[in-house]
C-alpha cells in the first residue's frame, strides 16, 4: 500500500549563523543526545525563500537535513513533520531507527535516509510511515579526539506512525561498479585538513559515495569475506573481488595512498538471542549478501546494519604450515601469543604449542611477544613469568616438539605498558639440541646491554640484555630484548621487539584526509634506537649476522620500517614475498603487515614465510600470524 503522510506546516527560521560558521570551519561536532550547536529558533518544518513581497515555504525533507556535505546544514536546529518509511530498527546498543524518504531528489550527494536516536527501545516497525520531529545533531562516534566523521541524526524525537506495512525504498546496491576506486578527497588545508565542509563527490571518491548513502537502505550481493567474524558479531566483505586480492581470499593493504575501497563492515539488526551471527573466516563467501541501513560507527566507519543477512559458505583456506629447517639451516620465528598467562585455559596453551610444532615445524629459536607474568592481569607486584613459560614449554613437548629452554628479562612492575598488571615482555625460546645460548650475566630491567669487540668479533656485554631501556622512546613500552646465540659455530644476534601500538591513530575513515597517525612518533623513535644498536654491532663486525624481529606494529612501507632500515643496515624480509602475500594481521578487512623479521646484510640467502594460522580466522589463538625465516649462517 502507498505510504500515508499527514500534511506539513510552515516555518519561520533558517540555519543559525553559529552553525554555519562551525560547518564552514569543519569544527561542528556533537554527542548522542545533545545538539552540536544551540539556537533559540522555532521548529523547522519548511525552508524559506523570502522576497520583499511574500514568503514561499516547502516541507523539510530528509535530504534537506543531510545536505551535500558530511555535516547537516540544519545541525543544532529543531525540525518537525519530517516524513519517511522506517527501514531498520535497532533495539540494542545505540537504540533507534532509520527512516528514508521514498521520493528522492535528483542530487546524488544528498542522502535520503537518517538515523533517529530514541535512547529507549523504539516502538516503530520496519515498513511504518512516520512523521518525526526532533533536533538535528551531529554525533561523533568515539568523541572529538578520535577524528571520526560524524553521524547525522535526529535526537529527542517525537514520532507519529501514520501507516504500516509500506513497501521499503529499493536498496542501493554497493558493487564494484558503483564504488569509485579513489578513496577520499584531500582535506581542506584551511579547515585543518578536514573534508567535512567539502561538497560530496560520490562518483569520484569511495568515502564520499558511502557518506552520500548514510542512513539509506543499501545492499551487497553475494560477497567474499575479507575480515573474519569477531567477538562483537561483525564481519567484513568486499564488493570488489579483484581489489588487491590474495590467494587466500583477503584484501591486502599495501600503501597509505591505495586504500581498499570495496571493504564493507556487516552487522545484524536481529538480536543474537533470536538469530546467532554467522561465523565466517577470510575467504568464505557471504551467500545472499546483506541488506539494511548504512550506519557509521566508531569501530570501522560505514557499516551495513543488516535487516536481511545471507548465509556463510565455507570457501576459505585451512591454517597454513611451513616446511622444517634442513640440517644446515637455522630457523627463527617470531610469534605474538596475545597475553599468555597461567590463568589461560589449557586449550589455549595446547593450541599455541601445537602451532609451534605442527604449523611452524619447531623452529630452532622462537621470539615470543606478550608473555605475561605468573598471575596475569592481577596487579600485585609479580613480575616473574617462570610459570607461564614452564607451562608453555611443557605443552610444546606434549605436542611432540623439542624441550625448549628460555631466556628473558623480568620488567619493572607496571613499567612496560600492555594489560595492567600483566607485565608483558619478549622471551626467547631455543632448542638446545641445535642452538646454544651465550650467557653474559648481569642483565636486568634497567641495565642496557652494549656491544664490545671480543677477539676481533662483536659481542654483547649482557646476554640476555635490554637495548637502551632508559631511552624515553621506551617509556611505558616493551623494551627490546637482545640475545647472543651460536649455531654450528657461528654467532647470531637476535633483538626481539614489541613496538608501541597504533592506539590513538585516526581511522582511515577520519574526517581528516589523510588521517593523523599520532602513534607513529613513538615507533619512529623506537626504531631509531634499535637501528643505532644494530649499526653499533655492524661497526664492530661488518659481517655480523643480526635479526631484528617481533611485533613492530607497523607496515613494511611505513616510516617505522624506514627508520629501522636506515643506512641499509637491515632489510625487511617480508618484502621477499610477493606483494599479495605480505600480511600478518587482518584489521577492518585489510590484510596487513604488523609482525616482521629484518636481516643484516650478511644474511643474503634465506626463505621467509608468514604462516597464516590466526588472523584470517574467527577462531583465533592469537590475533597475529607468526613469521619464520630460515638461513645458513
Amino acid at each position: 500500500m502507498p505510504a500515508v503522510f499527514p500534511g506539513t506546516t510552515t516555518a519561520t527560521t533558517t540555519v543559525s549563523a553559529v552553525v554555519a560558521v562551525a560547518l564552514a570551519a569543519g569544527l561542528l561536532t556533537g554527542a548522542a543526545t545533545t545538539a552540536s550547536a544551540t539556537t533559540t529558533a522555532s521548529p523547522v518544518t519548511a525552508r524559506e525563500t523570502v522576497t520583499a513581497r511574500e514568503a514561499v515555504t516547502t516541507p523539510v525533507r530528509i535530504h534537506d537535513i543531510q545536505g551535500t556535505t558530511r555535516t547537516s546544514p540544519l545541525a543544532g536546529q529543531p525540525v518537525a513533520g519530517v516524513q519517511g518509511i522506517v527501514t531498520g530498527v535497532r533495539t540494542y546498543g545505540s537504540k533507534g531507527f532509520w527512516f528514508q524518504d521514498p521520493r528522492p531528489d535528483a542530487d546524488p550527494a544528498t542522502s535520503e535516509g537518517v538515523f533517529v536516536f530514541t535512547s529507549s527501545t523504539p516502538t516503530v516497525a520496519v515498513g511504518d510511515a512516520v512523521n518525526v520531529s526532533g533536533t538535528v545533531t551531529e554525533y561523533v562516534p568515539g568523541g572529538l579526539a578520535s577524528g571520526n566523521q560524524s553521524l547525522t541524526q535526529i535526537t529527542k524525537p517525537d514520532v507519529t506512525v501514520t501507516s504500516s506495512g509500506n513497501a521499503l525504498p529499493a536498496p542501493v546496491t554497493l558493487s564494484e561498479g558503483s564504488v569509485p576506486s579513489r578513496y577520499a578527497p584531500a582535506g581542506d588545508p584551511a579547515a585543518g585538513g578536514s573534508v567535512n565542509g567539502l561538497r560530496l563527490a560520490p562518483t569520484r571518491y569511495a568515502l564520499d559515495r558511502y557518506e552520500s548513502l548514510e542512513g539509506m537502505n543499501v545492499r551487497v550481493g553475494t560477497s567474499r569475506v575479507v575480515g573474519a567474524t569477531d567477538a562483537h558479531a561483525e564481519l567484513w566483505v568486499t564488493v570488489k573481488p579483484h581489489e588487491n586480492a590474495n590467494r587466500r581470499g583477503g584484501t591486502v593493504y599495501g600503501s597509505y595512498t591505495a586504500q581498499n575501497t570495496g571493504r564493507v563492515q556487516i552487522q545484524s539488526l536481529v538480536p543474537l538471542a533470536e538469530q546467532p551471527f554467522p561465523k565466517a573466516d577470510v575467504g568464505d563467501v557471504l551467500t545472499g549478501g546483506a541488506e539494511g541501513p548504512l550506519d557509521f560507527n566508531q569501530y570501522g566507519g560505514y557499516t551495513l546494519t543488516a535487516r536481511i543477512l545471507g548465509t556463510v559458505s565455507d570457501r576459505g583456506p585451512r591454517p597454513g604450515t611451513t616446511r622444517g629447517q634442513r640440517a644446515g639451516e637455522l630457523a627463527v620465528a617470531t610469534y605474538n601469543v596475545e597475553n599468555l598467562d597461567p590463568g589461560d585455559p589449557r586449550e589455549k596453551f595446547d593450541a599455541l604449542a601445537g602451532a609451534v610444532v605442527r604449523n611452524l615445524a619447531s623452529p630452532d629459536i622462537v621470539a615470543l611477544e606478550e608473555i605475561q607474568d605468573d598471575n596475569g592481569p592481577k596487579d600485585d607486584g609479580t613480575v616473574s613469568a617462570e610459570e607461564t613459560l614452564r607451562k608453555f614449554t611443557a605443552a610444546i613437548v606434549a605436542a611432540g616438539g623439542p624441550a625448549y629452554e628460555w631466556r628473558g628479562i623480568d620488567p619493572v612492575n607496571d613499567a612496560d605498558g600492555g594489560e595492567p598488571g600483566g607485565n608483558i615482555r619478549q622471551v626467547f625460546l631455543f632448542n638446545p639440541a641445535r642452538v646454544s645460548f651465550t650467557e653474559r650475566a648481569g642483565g636486568d630491567a634497567t641495565t642496557a646491554t652494549d656491544v664490545v669487540r671480543d677477539r676481533g668479533r662483536a659481542a654483547l656485554t649482557l646476554s640476555p640484555g635490554r637495548v637502551a631501556p632508559s631511552d624515553p622512546a621506551w617509556t611505558d613500552s616493551r623494551k627490546p630484548l637482545a640475545g647472543e646465540f651460536t649455531f654450528r659455530g657461528r654467532t647470531v644476534f637476535l633483538i626481539a621487539n614489541h613496538f608501541a601500538s597504533k592506539g590513538g591513530d585516526e581511522a582511515i575513515t577520519s574526517h581528516h584526509q589523510p588521517p593523523t597517525r599520532s602513534s607513529e612518533i613513538r615507533r619512529h623513535a623506537q626504531a631509531r634506537t634499535v637501528n643505532t644498536f644494530v649499526k653499533k654491532l655492524l661497526s664492530v663486525q661488518r659481517n655480523a649476522d643480526v635479526l631484528v624481529m617481533g611485533d613492530i606494529n607497523d607496515f613494511e612501507f611505513s616510516g617505522t620500517t624506514d627508520a629501522l632500515t636506515a643506512g641499509r643496515v637491515l632489510y625487511p624480509a617480508v618484502e621477499s614475498l610477493p606483494r599479495a602475500e605480505r600480511y600478518s594481521y587482518v584489521y577492518q578487512g585489510n590484510s596487513q603487515v604488523l609482525d616482521q623479521i629484518l636481516t643484516s646484510p650478511s644474511i643474503k640467502d634465506f626463505t621467509y614465510d608468514s604462516v597464516h594460522i590466526n588472523a584470517e580466522f574467527a577462531d583465533q589463538n592469537s590475533d597475529h600470524d607468526p613469521q619464520v625465516i630460515r638461513f645458513r649462517p
